[in-house]
């Protein structure tokens, strides 16, 4: 089978290697780190993923921004795109462990795994 590809940016760099380790030991993904915002177009285009957990809070360029950057690039503007953010909880989400806001999906932290996964798989099976 092959593996989905998915990039994961966030400035924290304990939940980013702990999701990693995560998502790679189910042996369904290959998985993407990057932890400075700024790098994170650069990044995707290079490895090209099939889908993007990306951190609303970060310094430099929020979520917001990067995910507004990923939709104006054409290469770049179909790869489905989930938020991870600690502005809302899991309380908030209920049982569906997302909320939508406007194009995209807001995941919430600490995040709960198999939930993440299986919206990961939802959201890749719409592209496939």
């Amino acid at each position: 089978m092959k593996k989905r590809r998915v990039l994961i940016v966030d400035d924290d760099i304990p939940l980013t290697q702990a999701m990693k380790i995560n998502l790679e030991d189910t042996g369904d993904y290959e998985v993407m780190v990057e932890n400075d915002s700024t790098h994170a177009i650069e990044v995707a285009r290079q490895f090209q993923p099939e889908l993007v957990l990306l951190d609303i809070v970060m310094p430099d360029l929020d979520g917001g921004d990067v995910s507004a950057r990923f939709k104006s690039d054409p290469a770049l503007s179909r790869v489905p795109i989930l938020m991870i953010t600690a502005l809302v909880s899991n309380d908030e989400v209920g049982a569906d462990a997302v909320v939508s806001s406007g194009e995209d999906l807001m995941v919430a932290k600490p995040i709960q795994f198999e939930k993440l996964r299986q919206i990961m798989e939802e959201q890749l099976a719409k592209v496939a």
